[in-house]
């Protein structure tokens, strides 16, 4: 491996291991791929929980509203990285191993599950109360109304809170990383910071930067498409 210092030890690209670089790319794509979709499913349900528990009185309700939003608020107010820490023991159980992309997954799941989930909360408190009184007024049930009235309306802001979630699960992945869960933060950490080759921190970064930059595109695009507003 070449060596140099300054700003000239972030260029010397012959020090990239390419297959390896490619390799810890799919490996972020596919923690955030496969955490995102398991984000999006426990957000929606807990979200749905805490709107449709909150203007119940029964004890029943008020009851599953508080736990619910006790788990929210406690997972979600805890650093990821401390949370990985805390979890070893659980994914130790789950997936059989600490080490490589899949054992990263619960952590990513339970720690932007929460944080998507108050999201999808408030933005069905922001759909028009008249519409879902005219749906009550037709007869419409609990599920109609959801599935009818608050999901459509809302479906611009849930993917715009979407694409906010998975930019976050990115930069857990590259955390993650650090601590064994492979990717692009598992190579940037032992191949370019211990082993200082700045040129495969720098590639490692521009590769996360546009990963990003291709997710909040498709994410502007697909809020524009499903934004009654626009067209």
């Amino acid at each position: 491996m070449s060596n140099a210092t300054g700003l000239k030890s972030y260029f010397i690209f012959k020090n990239v291991d390419w297959p390896s670089m490619w390799s810890a790319t799919w490996e972020t794509v596919w923690m955030t791929l496969i955490s995102m979709i398991a984000v999006v499913v426990f957000g929606i349900i807990l979200g749905l929980i805490l709107y449709e528990t909150r203007t119940h009185n029964g004890l029943l309700f008020k009851v599953l509203n508080w736990i619910v939003g006790l788990f929210v608020d406690i997972f979600r107010s805890i650093p990821f990285i401390i949370l990985i820490v805390l979890l070893l023991p659980v994914t130790k159980e789950m997936i059989g191993t600490i080490i490589g992309p899949r054992a990263a997954l619960p952590s990513l799941v339970i720690s932007a599950s929460p944080f998507y989930a108050r999201m999808v909360e408030s933005y069905f408190r922001e759909v028009d109360s008249g519409v879902i009184e005219a749906a009550e007024s037709m007869g419409a049930t609990t599920w109609g109304i959801i599935t009818k009235v608050l999901l459509p309306e809302s479906k611009p802001a849930l993917i715009a809170g979407a694409t906010v979630t998975t930019i976050s699960l990115i930069s857990y992945t590259a955390m993650a990383g650090a601590i064994g869960a492979g990717g692009l933060g598992n190579l940037a950490y032992l191949d370019g910071f211990q082993s200082s080759n700045n040129t495969v921190t720098l590639v490692a970064t521009v590769i996360i930067c546009l990963f990003v930059f291709l997710v909040q595109y498709i994410g502007d695009l697909l809020v524009k498409v499903t934004d009654k507003r626009t067209l």
